[in-house]
């Protein structure tokens, strides 16, 4: 049912005038009386927000920390929603920022309560996200862990049981099993190998009643890139399968740190072929009653999978990131093509042996769309000479990863040319108010723009002070003796691991590092004061935590992208690779990183730059991103 504007119509003016004037009356008059800040970047950028809903365009707005973008992207699009009758969506980099937008004293919340506006927020977090009770089932009766033993009981009891269907409800979010690693969490999570259509407890599983949740949104919608983007490259398969999309029509989209978008629409249009998942999927179906034929190919298929593997381990190129370059020498080429004819000879021996009812149906299903991938997969590994590739060590099971060069003239056709309301928003959109950098990374051809900066009076909040060392380990725990609450931020996942293999066991209590647990619930802890130290590669854009709760933060090293066939790619592709790829994306990095520290007017603190003798050489470079003088120390 459609709500009620937040604001009259007139026949004397048009909707987006009476916005414009709401807009005005709201951020100049009804809020400041209520408390809140009145700042005129903020008002800017929620007029620039109207006049692109007006002209259905593409909007750049990059406000510095402290505008309230947040506000000011919310007014227009819980407005938008209501007149149109089509639910707004704001996609978040991560569950983390979801999480942060949606909680209890957040700005949802505030303005929903000071302007009486009722707002309807769903939540809509991607598939990995939540459970999958045929893995977690496969858990428990494998012996995994006691954890998934607690897990499987604490779930409602109409999951198994026959409880009727009007006390279902959502349930089965990661953030609801804080204390579980992200190593035990992706053993009971949903994996895309699941059959979910042919599943027989789909209609109870948590993340089909969510989906059911969160497609009666009237104002808002939140979910991640991650999600939205996969929505996007799937939208047309789940029509022809006369499935419904993940999402339902929208009327306008807000991506908050959007410079992280294509990041999340490469991950979502990767193709994925794992060492170990082909074989255990096979070996699930050769039961009794299968024909001689079908056995014999199947067990050809999984030799010539594993050859593909032991002979691709000896043509991976190491480096400092997760991506393993690959030598793709014929050999490796005609391995992958012999795969993709045995794995076509199964399917079509499938469709025999599924007449014969021996295979459950269900694996049957699963087995077929994981070929079916697959072949696709391998072929574009063994002919596709644009795709870039590479490999990663998951926990010992070597996966293959292939995806397009780039994706913009995809984004382009799928997103861009729509005529749809889109809004970047972030303090880190540009390189000194140049928009190129993100334009040609998405395709984007005349956007709507702008940069106001930070209200923020940074000389008197913000030291930022640099350490020239080779020493970095015991330069952190140095600093860390300040007893404040300090976030550390490293470049890579690997160099997380390497700082934390260093520490003693008593030294590593001063920190939480991500991957431990759910990362939300380490950030209530720090917020909370139970640790001194969160220790983490991805936060470097959205945490928000103000005054008291952070008041330091460490950069471990400069955040140069990683010498890998992803970012290789793209040096490939310029004649100043180093100017044009590396700079940008570490610049862009620090400048968030930073903005961790001032989130509000009342907070103050110092940011520590710790960089090596070859990293000071870039210091020309990152200078003069910073709102207050580098102080050597």
């Amino acid at each position: 049912m459609r709500k009620k504007l937040p604001f009259t119509l007139s026949k004397d003016q048009s909707f987006y005038e009476s916005l414009n004037d709401w807009i005005g009356d709201t951020l100049y008059d009804d809020l400041p009386e209520r408390g809140f800040d009145l700042r005129d970047e903020q008002v800017f950028m929620a007029f620039q927000i109207e006049k692109a809903l007006q002209e259905k365009k593409v909007l750049f707005a990059e406000a510095g920390v402290g505008t309230g973008k947040t506000i000011a992207y919310l007014l227009p699009a819980i407005s938008y929603a209501r007149y149109t009758g089509k639910p707004a969506l704001i996609s978040c980099a991560d569950e983390t920022l979801i999480d942060q937008l949606v909680k209890e004293d957040g700005d949802i919340q505030k303005i929903s309560e000071a302007l009486n506006l009722n707002i309807d927020v769903r939540l809509a977090k991607s598939r990995d996200q939540y459970l999958c009770i045929k893995r977690l089932e496969d858990a428990s009766d494998f012996g995994y862990g006691d954890y998934a033993d607690e897990v499987e009981e604490s779930l409602p009891g109409f999951v198994f049981g026959s409880d009727s269907l009007e006390k279902m409800y959502p349930y089965g979010e990661r953030s609801a099993y804080p204390e579980l690693s992200n190593d035990e969490w992706e053993t009971i999570n949903y994996n895309p190998i699941q059959q979910c259509a042919s599943c027989d407890v789909r209609n109870r599983c948590g993340q089909t009643l969510h989906r059911v949740a969160y497609r009666e949104a009237t104002d808002l919608i939140i979910c991640s890139h991650d999600f939205y983007m996969e929505h996007v490259w799937t939208k047309e398969s789940r029509l022809r399968q006369e499935l419904l999309p993940l999402l339902p029509d929208l009327s306008m989209i807000v991506f908050d740190e959007g410079h992280l978008l294509e990041y999340a629409a490469q991950r979502a249009l990767n193709f994925e072929v794992q060492s170990e998942t082909l074989i255990k999927l096979l070996e699930q179906v050769m039961v009794d009653g299968v024909r001689e034929t079908t056995l014999e190919k199947i067990e050809q298929l999984i030799e010539v999978h594993a050859l593909f593997f032991d002979e691709m381990e000896d043509h991976i190129t190491l480096n400092d990131g997760e991506r393993y370059t690959i030598d793709k020498v014929d050999r490796l080429k005609k391995i992958a093509l012999s795969a993709i004819r045995l794995a076509d000879e199964v399917l079509e021996e499938f469709v025999f042996d599924g007449e014969l009812y021996v295979i459950p149906n269900y694996d049957l299903k699963m087995v077929e769309e994981y070929l079916e991938q697959y072949t696709y997969s391998m072929n574009l590994f063994a002919t596709d000479e644009e795709a870039i590739d590479w490999i990663e060590d998951r926990e010992g099971d070597w996966t293959l990863v292939i995806m397009p060069r780039l994706v913009t003239d995809i984004l382009r056709n799928q997103l861009f040319n729509q005529r749809l309301p889109i809004i970047f928003s972030s303090a880190t959109l540009s390189v000194d108010e140049d928009f190129t950098y993100i334009q040609n990374s998405l395709g984007i051809t005349e956007p709507l723009k702008f940069s106001v900066q930070s209200p923020f009076d940074y000389d008197e909040v913000m030291e930022i002070k640099q350490h020239v060392t080779e020493e970095k380990r015991e330069a952190v725990l140095n600093i860390m003796r300040n007893r404040q609450q300090t976030l550390v931020l490293f470049k890579s996942k690997q160099a997380m691991l390497a700082f934390k293999e260093s520490l003693t066991p008593s030294e590593r209590e001063l920190f939480d590092f991500e991957g431990d647990r759910e990362l939300s619930a380490m950030i209530r802890d720090f917020s909370d004061g139970f640790v001194q130290g969160i220790a983490s590669y991805n936060l470097w854009e959205g945490l928000d935590l103000p005054e008291h709760r952070l008041t330091q933060v460490i950069i471990y090293d400069l955040p140069l992208p990683p010498q890998d066939p992803l970012f290789d790619a793209k040096r490939k592709h310029t004649d100043r690779p180093f100017e044009t790829v590396d700079l940008p994306f570490m610049q862009l990095r620090l400048r968030q990183g930073i903005g961790r520290l001032i989130r509000t007017e009342r907070d103050a603190g110092v940011v520590h730059l710790l960089v090596d003798g070859e990293e000071v050489k870039l210091q020309s470079s990152y200078e003069d991103l910073f709102p207050v003088k580098i102080q050597s120390s």
